[in-house]
């Protein structure tokens, strides 16, 4: 299962991610990217009156591998 990193520097400057629950696994740089400048002009979030989503840092989609080992039946 491939998750969607989204990375921002916030208003101190410092990094901050946000992975949306539900996207799609093919999207395209371009896509993403435009995605996020809207995220960025909209202003929408803050913490602790620090805005969050300032600039864009970056993108990557994260693989998650699972090998189980054993599974217990009733």
């Amino acid at each position: 299962m491939k998750k969607l990193k989204l990375s921002f520097i916030n208003a101190d400057g410092k990094k901050t991610t946000i992975t949306p629950k539900y996207v799609a696994e093919d999207l395209e740089a371009a896509v993403v990217q435009e995605a996020m400048n809207k995220m960025v002009g909209l202003h929408l979030f803050s913490k602790k009156n620090v805005g969050l989503y300032q600039k864009i840092s970056g993108a990557k989609y994260v693989e998650t591998i699972e090998t189980p080992l054993f599974e217990v039946k009733d």
